[in-house]
């Protein structure tokens, strides 16, 4: 079981994501993970730098942690050669500890450039477009491509790494797992749930399998809750939601009647070790092998201890319930 921090951009100035890095590295943490918007979720939150300048420098000031974006959408914002680039040149920065997660975003950061926010089915098309120009340029070479969405003119990524990254594709169906079989190297999701593994694995997926964690650790359960909610309610409108509203005004009317009481179910909360081992059990018995612990309580530095120290080797050794 490898256990890996999401770093919360959405809540932290660039500076204290690199600390927050580095503080996880020094508490055995085994990846960190980042989310690329451009905003953040809610207004309240009040943060949402570069994920890719955070990345180097996190590459920089770190030794042995793997770093992952949890998750990139490599298209309309980006075109999907942009982001080839950038991932090689992380893998490079960070001596082959990087891991490439992408999905098919949000209209919440991708409406920005004006191009619209195309239906699923045009994303998830336009998902496939950009991992094959990915794969492409990862070859080396001068290299085009055109596709029903995107277009590849004479691009070439001259700083390469000799083993290109991983790529960790992000579902919220079994098309997208089956993608995430086809063209990724790991699968990606939020949820526990085990059809998504299984669609990733009857299509021939047999890479890591991601999943993120709640929790908010604080001296108590009210603590803990308030903080959950102020940070994290958003979660809980579901992906369809999720995918569809463009600001974070949007999401502060769509939570307003979230109260502290409706985390309960979601998040591991509280100062004891035993409710968040339950949530991550959840994880664990649907097939997911890389958790990545979201942490939503009020003290970042409180959760660091309490992971070394109560929560590291449970979980390391946590298996699925037969």
């Amino acid at each position: 079981m490898e256990i890996g921090y999401k770093l919360f951009a959405e809540a932290h100035p660039p500076q204290e994501l690199v600390r927050q890095a580095v503080r996880a590295e020094a508490a055995g943490f085994d990846f960190v993970e980042i989310s690329d918007h451009y905003h953040p979720w809610l207004e309240s939150h009040g943060h949402s730098p570069f994920a890719w300048s955070v990345l180097a420098a996190i590459a920089a000031a770190t030794d042995r942690i793997r770093l992952v974006t949890g998750v990139t959408c490599p298209f309309i914002r980006y075109h999907p050669a942009i982001i080839a680039q950038a991932a090689a040149t992380t893998a490079l920065l960070s001596d082959g500890r990087f891991t490439l997660g992408v999905g098919s975003g949000e209209r919440l950061n991708e409406h920005v450039v004006g191009r619209g926010w195309p239906a699923i089915a045009g994303r998830q098309a336009m998902l496939r477009e950009s991992l094959e120009i990915i794969r492409l340029l990862w070859l080396g070479g001068y290299r085009s491509y055109t596709g029903t969405h995107l277009v590849l003119e004479d691009a070439r990524v001259f700083d390469l790494p000799d083993t290109p990254p991983p790529i960790a594709v992000a579902a919220g169906g079994p098309g997208s797992a089956r993608l995430a079989a086809d063209l990724g190297d790991a699968l990606f999701t939020t949820e526990p749930d085990a059809g998504l593994v299984a669609a990733y694995t009857e299509a021939g997926g047999d890479g890591p399998r991601y999943a993120e964690v709640p929790m908010a650790w604080a001296p108590d359960d009210d603590t803990a809750l308030a903080s959950a909610h102020e940070k994290f309610r958003f979660g809980l409108t579901g992906w369809k939601v999720q995918s569809e509203l463009p600001n974070p005004a949007n999401f502060e009317a769509a939570t307003a009647l979230i109260s502290p009481e409706h985390m309960k179910d979601t998040f591991g909360h509280g100062p004891g070790a035993a409710g968040h081992l339950a949530v991550a059990q959840k994880f664990v018995d649907a097939g997911f092998d890389h958790l990545a612990l979201i942490d939503a309580g009020p003290d970042t530095d409180g959760f660091f201890d309490f992971y070394a120290a109560e929560l590291a080797g449970p979980l390391r050794h946590m298996r699925a319930d037969s």
